[in-house]
């Protein structure tokens, strides 16, 4: 059994030329020249309906949670929609939990075709730290990315630096020790 941490990264965009893909993919690259092992979700090949907290085994959703259970530390990317992460990335972690996200590092990346997606990562901040996750206060934007990425590559070299470095902090994070319980992960018990 290996000692490098296990970094799974899970794209919230179902394009099929997604930029939220091509960034998360230069993130997970310099995780891997960090030492980490990667694994990539692609939500576009799961099968996970909106979920149903009577229905929580549906679908994909087993392999999803095994697999981010099973990380060290998960990269979560997405588009920002209407100031906000997308409705499928959403979905994948209402099928998460504590079991999931307790005590784990999580990395942010968003893109958009403006340029402010940051909402969209505060959106996800606040959902990782009810779970009570350790989310890296380092996060990594691409805005405008129809000019920062072009065939399959972030190109704009100063958004590529970025990305790669929240791929190697979340390695250099991945086995940090965790705070003590909060308040608030004690109240957020679900419905």
């Amino acid at each position: 059994m290996s000692d490098a941490p296990h970094v799974v990264a899970i794209c919230g965009s179902l394009r099929e030329e997604s930029y939220t893909r091509t960034a998360l993919g230069v993130a997970l690259d310099a995780a891997g020249r960090a030492g980490a092992t990667t694994e990539l979700l692609d939500l576009r090949a799961l099968d996970l309906p909106v979920f149903d907290a009577d229905a929580q085994d549906a679908g994909d959703a087993p392999e999803l949670t095994r697999a981010v259970r099973e990380a060290d530390a998960v990269l979560l990317g997405t588009p920002m929609y209407h100031g906000s992460y997308s409705s499928v990335l959403k979905t994948a972690l209402d099928y998460c939990g504590f079991d999931e996200f307790e005590d784990k590092t999580i990395g942010l990346l968003a893109v958009s075709g403006g340029r402010f997606p940051v909402t969209a990562l505060d959106h996800l901040r606040s959902v990782c730290r009810a779970l009570d996750a350790w989310v890296l206060p380092y996060q990594a934007v691409v805005p405008q990315a129809y000019q920062a990425i072009e065939d399959g590559d972030v190109t704009d070299e100063e958004l590529r630096e970025r990305v790669e470095t929240l791929g190697r902090r979340v390695v250099q994070y991945a086995s940090i020790e965790a705070d003590p319980e909060s308040f608030e992960s004690e109240e957020n018990v679900g419905a």
